[in-house]
């Protein structure tokens, strides 16, 4: 585990992220997550301030010691309901507390907060106040470029000066402008130009303060050429639909060796024994293997595997037989293709 007083924007945990995606990055999700890479940045989903002061923690913020390092992404607006949320999610061992600048949807506009702060800086740099004045680990903030009519140049600077005199360790950008008015949340994420070189340039007018960038990269090789130019890079729906990915961010990140590369027999493993341990608690299958569908994006057996992942695993009293059975498909179509 990755000591927890590492200075944000070192070459520690924070250099490769997995970005944080509602219904997506729950906790089953990170747990796969970490089977590829030790040192990658994992975030929980939004939660909202007032689910994590007054719900159950364990299912909302309950989180395994093997899934470190691991962010708590919150969302509000409120500095006092945020403070407390920060409080429990620090003392619940999580290693950072983010703050949702960026989340569009109506659920989010509707309760002020996401997006929608881009128009009021002053009120995300309260919130980032109070939460500094609580909690002892990082305390960043996740935003975008600038909503609906926004000028990219003026919004985006006055968010940042105002969170970094705020005392935020770190400011993660989605090169996207987000439009609370006549697009879902969906189109938000496609249809709003990137606009890399706006992140860029914000990074060079903050050349002491940690700038990460989030939207649309695809590969390890884009990564890089981003960190070039910022900090830390997240990826988002292009890991989530092929953890292939994380494979190399070990080596290519963080220097690791080969030695250090789990092995997929070893990580399908993992995730069969992590299955039925659920199962056993009273889950099911598919709570996880919703997760590993896209594992073997583009293989011999990838069609058979997410059928099965799909269906089978749907059934009641399914196990991790089903993900062994689908392995074998793998297995066997991988074997055939060389033969």
């Amino acid at each position: 585990m990755v000591d927890r007083t590492e200075t944000y924007g070192g070459y520690g945990y924070n250099r490769f992220a997995v970005a944080p995606m509602i219904d997506w990055t729950d906790r089953h999700c990170r747990t796969f997550h970490r089977q590829f890479t030790r040192h990658a940045l994992l975030y929980t989903e939004m939660v909202v301030a007032d689910a994590a002061i007054h719900g159950n923690r364990d299912r909302i913020l309950g989180f395994a010691e093997a899934e470190h390092p691991v962010a708590l992404q919150l969302g509000g607006s409120d500095p006092a309901k945020l403070a407390a949320a920060a409080r429990i999610g620090e003392a619940m061992g999580y290693q950072e507390i983010n703050l949702n600048v960026g989340c569009p949807s109506d659920r989010v506009q509707s309760g002020t907060f996401g997006a929608c702060l881009m128009q009021t800086p002053g009120v995300v740099a309260a919130c980032v106040e109070a939460m500094k004045q609580v909690a002892a680990v990082p305390v960043t903030v996740k935003c975008r470029i600038g909503v609906d009519d926004q000028d990219t140049e003026v919004a985006l600077d006055e968010l940042a000066g105002s969170v970094f005199n705020a005392g935020a360790n770190a400011l993660w950008v989605h090169a996207r402008k987000a439009w609370l008015k006549g697009l879902s949340p969906k189109e938000n994420r496609d249809i709003p130009p990137l606009d890399y070189d706006r992140v860029y340039r914000l990074k060079r007018q903050n050349p002491s303060h940690f700038i990460g960038i989030n939207g649309g990269v695809q590969t390890l090789d884009e990564a890089f050429e981003h960190l070039l130019h910022v900090d830390g890079v997240m990826l988002g729906r292009a890991i989530y639909h092929n953890p292939m990915l994380l494979l190399d961010v070990d080596a290519r990140m963080y220097g690791d060796g080969a030695a250090d590369s789990p092995s997929m027999d070893a990580i399908i493993d993992h995730m069969c024994a992590y299955a039925d341990t659920h199962i056993a608690r009273g889950g099911r299958l598919s709570h996880i293997t919703r997760h590993m569908v896209g594992l073997f994006h583009g293989a011999p057996g990838a069609r058979r595997w997410r059928q099965l992942l799909s269906t089978a695993a749907n059934q009641t009293g399914a196990t991790s037989t089903v993900i062994r059975q689908a392995y074998e498909v793998i297995q066997t179509a991988v074997t055939d293709e060389a033969a």
